[in-house]
């Protein structure tokens, strides 16, 4: 007896698992959202961007350290150096006309009026412009995710409609035939409601085979396997802030920073180097400037430079700076009015599908009494077949209208949300 029951409940937790394991497949709009970003092939371009600003930045800081360069020079000139004086018993050699200098000379920096640290700072908000371009670009994605989504959720329902517009026609038919049977309707008529419900499972295989497009399509953009039996989780209607959170306006913000490191870079140039050198060679002559002989020598020491050629251009480089930052303000300033224009365009869409499907339901049940009058009237031969198709077809309509409206009202919702970059 124990061993029954064992035996049993092990069967029972195998059916609940296998259950579990057949259980189709469902997906939630927020799902689908995070699956597109990872899955589409830009994504591979923020390791890039980063990997860039780091061997920028990294050669940037390689400017502190001690730089070496080495020089050879052989000239002929066409007077040299001499003493006009002549001693007694004194042989004063004369230098050559050809001359040789061969040296390497180590600098290293100590001041450069923070212009490296201004290279570097400049570097970051570069890379920071192209990872939140990035980032507005991945963005445009969930407005095709939306497109497809709502439309699988809407082809869903019209699935469901289709399937309960057949099981009506299939009542009329069962009651068009019994009446065919007592002679008081024609056959003519069982005809004609089996032609509707042929007509309406071909529609129900188009609706079929639309959605299973549009799920190989969401699919592909989310990498999931997803097939004609995935289930897409309906999501709740939403109020939306219309205040613009879109990614773009920090596209501008990091725009508006790398403009005032420029200026401040603008401002390095103009400071004078401070640094350290330290020289070595050999020459003919060295620093002996009366030697004629290849000699070594060194020179080390500190090093001031100043160069007020930059004044030249920083007036205009200011105006420059100046002007691409009107030219950021007005690229900001229009992008904020074309989606408030969107914003309140999609405000008006919300509301007029609210106000149809404040209607919706009382056409429905209308049409539905009607439907149920025209089943009665069907079945004791008062209308043909034709007439009844004609109530049941109306009140399908009313039912498509009001899954139309919902499913609208719901996109328009999701829509906006995407809009205004309010994400939840």
């Amino acid at each position: 007896m124990k061993k029954r029951i064992f035996l049993c409940a092990f069967f029972v937790l195998m059916a609940v698992f296998a259950g579990r394991a057949q259980s189709p497949q469902q997906l939630t709009l927020a799902d689908c959202y995070k699956q597109a970003e990872q899955n589409y092939p830009l994504i591979k371009q923020r390791e890039l961007i980063a990997k860039t600003s780091e061997y920028n930045i990294d050669n940037i800081q390689k400017g502190y350290l001690p730089q070496l360069s080495f020089t050879g020079q052989a000239t002929y000139q066409s007077t040299v150096t001499q003493i006009p004086i002549k001693l007694p018993g004194v042989n004063i050699p004369a230098l050559s006309k050809d001359q040789y200098k061969a040296y390497g000379e180590i600098n290293q920096v100590l001041y450069t009026g923070g212009e490296l640290e201004q290279q570097k700072q400049l570097q970051k908000t570069s890379e920071a412009i192209n990872r939140q371009q990035l980032e507005a670009e991945l963005y445009q994605l969930k407005g095709r995710i939306n497109q497809l989504f709502f439309g699988v959720l809407l082809l869903d329902e019209q699935i469901k409609q289709n399937d309960l517009l057949i099981k009506d026609l299939q009542l009329g038919l069962n009651k068009a035939e019994a009446s065919i049977k007592n002679g008081t309707a024609f056959k003519s008529t069982g005809d004609v409601i089996k032609a509707d419900i042929l007509k309406n499972k071909q529609r129900t295989i188009e609706l079929q085979a639309s959605r299973k497009a549009c799920v190989d399509m969401l699919g592909l953009f989310t990498g999931t396997n997803t097939t004609a039996e995935t289930v897409l989780a309906k999501p709740q209607p939403i109020t939306v802030s219309e205040q613009i959170n879109r990614p773009e306006l920090l596209v501008y913000n990091e725009q508006a920073k790398n403009l005032d490191v420029q200026n401040k870079l603008l401002t390095s140039k103009t400071l004078p180097r401070l640094g350290l050198f330290l020289q070595g060679g050999v020459g003919r002559p060295g620093l002996d400037m009366l030697s004629n002989s290849l000699d070594a020598y060194y020179i080390g020491g500190i090093r001031l430079t100043w160069s007020p050629s930059v004044f030249y251009t920083l007036k205009k480089s200011r105006a420059l700076i100046d002007i691409n930052r009107k030219t950021l303000d007005v690229q900001k300033e229009t992008f904020l009015f074309n989606t408030n224009l969107t914003v309140k365009q999609q405000d008006a869409e919300i509301g007029k599908y609210q106000q149809l499907l404040a209607s919706d339901d009382e056409i429905i049940n209308l049409r539905s009494r009607v439907k149920t009058t025209a089943m009665a009237q069907l079945e004791n031969g008062v209308i043909n077949g034709n007439d009844f198709l004609s109530q049941v077809n109306a009140e399908d309509q009313a039912r498509q209208s009001k899954i139309l409206h919902e499913t609208q009202l719901l996109m328009s919702q999701y829509n906006q949300q995407t809009t205004t970059g309010n994400q939840q």
